[in-house]
């Protein structure tokens, strides 16, 4: 018991400092990209709105179900359905924590792998989707035409109220000041960090928790010749779609877990499987997607994250076996990798923000 506790403790150590690392930058991202540009970036249809939506969902901090709403969102204000496909298989598969702490627990090349199959996946079942559907849609475009008040093409009978014609000397105006633009910035920034480290963090602990102490069950209890009598090759990757579809886990909370699977003797390829298809799906948001975009479209949204995840896995063991590349695994080790106060100070710093009532506490300003 004291050494499984001692290993949930260290998957925690390993992942916190890059779990922070990668929530403050996805509460920058949340507090500076704006509602209206994601509509206008996955407007319209066809390669370039399908790839524009896979590149400007991958960031993004939302989990399978999380991303639903976003999704259906975008949907209904103009975005074609392989663009909302595309969109909904690349935001839960990958984020820029999850990249982080798959940095911290599966080396550089999971690190710059995952989030590339992640891509490559949304792309092409997003292009299945087009294909799949036969109806034409008109890219987004902005239809408030309405003036600014800081517009300098005002009609000559009108009077702009940056004007100031009446009032020469009065420094101030509607359209804003140095000191109004200093308090937006400020805001925007603590937006970010209260995002970050409350919203956010609510989201996705309880499943980041389950995900550690998985992980420390498996480097605990499970021999490392247990799992890789049937952890490789197809038949392995079969059995990852069979278990991972209807599950629901995040992006973050998959890692621990997929690297405690190589640890047990799962080849890389079969945890990548696990990687791209847990997140990405579950039953209730396939229901939801169903009612949506409709059965064909789930069901062609559903075979293209299954194959495409199958012959990313393939592709991975391919280039494991035919170069020097190798997958190094670092679960109860990768906290070495820092000084120890930093992931100390990591590991209790987050701990106090998960707690919602102990962060209220302390850091009242935090919701």
């Amino acid at each position: 018991m004291i050494e499984l506790l001692l290993n949930i403790w260290t998957v925690f150590l390993d992942t916190a400092f890059w779990l922070l690392l990668g929530l403050l930058a996805a509460g920058f991202i949340k507090s500076y990209i704006s509602e209206d540009t994601m509509q206008r970036w996955v407007g319209g249809s066809g390669f370039a709105a399908v790839s524009r939506a896979a590149l400007f969902g991958a960031p993004l901090p939302l989990c399978s179900c999380g991303v639903l709403p976003a999704a259906i969102g975008l949907r209904r204000s103009g975005a074609s359905k392989e663009a909302t496909v595309s969109f909904l298989i690349s935001t839960p598969e990958t984020s820029v924590d999850s990249i982080a702490v798959t940095y911290a627990l599966m080396g550089p090349l999971m690190a710059v792998y995952r989030p590339i199959a992640a891509l490559v996946s949304a792309i092409v079942t997003g292009m299945m989707t087009a294909l799949a559907n036969n109806e034409v849609t008109a890219a987004v475009v902005p239809t408030d035409t309405s003036p600014s008040c800081c517009s300098h093409e005002s009609k000559p009978e009108e009077k702009s109220c940056c004007a100031g014609a009446d009032e020469p000397k009065q420094e101030q105006s509607c359209c804003g000041s140095s000191d109004q633009t200093t308090v937006e910035k400020q805001n925007r920034f603590f937006s970010a960090i209260s995002y970050a480290a409350s919203e956010l963090l609510d989201d996705i602990s309880a499943w980041m928790a389950v995900g550690i102490v998985i992980a420390g069950v498996m480097l605990t209890f499970i021999p490392p010749d247990w799992l890789a009598q049937w952890g490789q090759g197809l038949f392995a990757m079969l059995v990852m779609l069979v278990i991972g579809i209807p599950m629901y886990i995040c992006a973050v909370a998959s890692t621990p877990i997929a690297a405690g699977m190589i640890l047990a003797g799962v080849s890389p390829g079969v945890a990548l499987v696990f990687l791209l298809v847990g997140p990405a799906t579950n039953i209730a948001g396939l229901a939801l997607v169903s009612k949506e975009l409709g059965i064909k479209i789930t069901a062609v949204y559903l075979a293209g994250i299954s194959v495409i995840s199958v012959a990313m896995g393939l592709l991975l063991e391919y280039l494991l076996q035919s170069t020097a590349w190798q997958v190094d695994v670092r679960l109860g080790e990768a906290n070495m990798m820092l000084p120890m106060f930093l992931s100390w100070g990591s590991a209790f710093l987050l701990l106090v923000l998960a707690i919602r009532p102990l962060r209220k506490a302390l850091f009242p300003k935090l919701r």
